[in-house]
């Protein structure tokens, strides 16, 4: 119960801290891929000519931004099922990452998008081009390396937010250095070491964002 470490300890807890990582990428990552596809779906609701279904995306965005992620992760766990949606720990609260951060996302978009000259637009309506085609193969592809900064950022965000979960019983590191910490009383080291490793993931992953963006826009003759 001393404060002094312990290695032989430090050495025991690993294996769970290691296990509990990899439950922690996962949130992450599916989390980020909500997030993602829903960011830009709003985003585009929120460029369409029907007025009701731009109001709704925007409010929506307005709502989630306004509120905390912890609410919105005590709303879909606990008060959902009020309404018929029974959703595991897990399901729960990734969706809740995801619409967190769909709504950041789909900031991060919209900027992208309207970072594109409106030249573009016009040059594709002259062509009779599409919406879903000029979005896909025009506007797209010239938005979304303006938009991975933001993206790598919020990246980050969702990996350090993942510690929210352990709210709702999710195992995820905080969680699993918590209940460590409750079972033996030795703190120290279980908090240490999630701090460490979310340091350890963090830093490169934003190494690797910064990476992309450049290998991006190089791609696209950006830069040279």
């Amino acid at each position: 119960m001393g404060g002094n470490w312990s290695w032989d300890f430090t050495l025991q807890i690993l294996p769970r801290l290691i296990e509990a990582t990899g439950y922690t990428l996962l949130a992450a990552l599916i989390g980020y891929l909500i997030a993602m596809v829903l960011g830009l779906v709003l985003a585009l609701a929120q460029r369409t000519p029907w007025r009701v279904l731009t109001l709704i995306a925007r409010e929506f965005v307005e709502f989630i931004r306004s509120t905390p992620l912890i609410l919105q992760i005590f709303f879909v766990f606990y008060v959902a099922p009020q309404f018929g949606v029974r959703l595991s720990p897990w399901t729960a609260g990734m969706i809740a990452i995801g619409l967190h951060y769909a709504a950041y996302l789909s900031e991060v978009y919209r900027g992208g998008l309207e970072s594109v000259e409106k030249g573009q637009w016009e040059a594709a309506t002259s062509l009779n081009l599409g919406t879903a085609h000029c979005y896909r193969r025009i506007i797209l592809p010239q938005a979304l390396p303006n938009c991975i900064p933001g993206m790598g950022n919020y990246l980050v965000g969702i990996l350090k937010d993942t510690p929210m979960l352990s709210v709702i019983g999710v195992a995820e590191l905080m969680h699993t250095a918590n209940a460590i910490g409750t079972e033996t009383y030795r703190f120290l080291e279980p908090f240490t070491l999630v701090g460490l490793i979310f340091l350890c993931i963090s830093l490169p992953l934003a190494e690797l964002v910064r990476r992309a963006e450049t290998r991006l826009r190089r791609k696209l003759g950006l830069v040279k």
